[in-house]
């Protein structure tokens, strides 16, 4: 882990990603997450090259040892109403407001920022692409952003159980699509996706 050295900035910085762009189902899920310098956290990286057993672990680690963390989401309809890319930026923009300590600095995975303007004056931030494999906070957000999606589409697995969410996360799989075919979407899909709006 690069631990920012081409960042090394003063005040608090908050590390920012998402998880859930591509699904054809359930929210996406953004976190925000102000890491304590003091207390480095070993493991971290991008939550994709991450079993979920390590995600579940450092999860935990990171809850507990960071300044403070956040997590927001955009839902299906919201989705279906202004486009994945700015429900994405939705969902950033709700869980930098749900942080308990106001950031100096905003570090974002990608090459999009949020609207970083907020009743108190707007919050310097940066894009940076790869910045969940070399941003030591990035990596926190994205490792919180991707086990609390999990979480959501265990539950709505409960909910949906014809769909099996928890096999696929919602993801466009051979056997999510045998699931839409068979019945149908719910109101958990994405509707404005194509593969969805064709089973509809």
């Amino acid at each position: 882990m690069q631990q920012a050295n081409l960042f090394e900035m003063d005040g608090l910085i908050a590390g920012v990603d998402e998880a859930g762009r591509g699904p054809l189902a359930g929210p996406v899920v953004a976190s925000a997450v102000i890491l304590d310098r003091s207390v480095p956290i070993d493991g971290l990286r991008d939550s994709k090259k991450l079993s979920a057993a390590r995600r579940t672990v450092l999860a935990a680690e990171i809850k507990q040892r960071s300044l403070a963390w956040s997590v927001a989401w955009a839902d299906p309809a919201e989705i279906d109403a202004v486009n994945i890319l700015a429900a994405t930026m939705l969902a950033m923009r709700r869980a930098i407001l749900g942080l308990r300590l106001r950031p100096d600095t905003v570090l974002v995975d990608g090459n999009r920022l949020p609207d970083l303007r907020f009743q108190h004056g707007s919050i310097g931030g940066r894009a940076i692409v790869g910045g969940d494999d070399h941003v030591a906070a990035i990596s926190a957000a994205s490792i919180i952003a991707k086990t609390s999606r999990d979480a959501v589409m265990l539950e709505l697995d409960r909910l949906y159980p014809r769909y099996e969410f928890a096999r696929h996360k919602g993801y466009g799989t051979v056997v999510h699509r045998e699931k839409l075919r068979e019945f149908g979407p719910c109101r958990e899909h994405r509707q404005t996706f194509a593969p969805v709006r064709a089973a509809s």
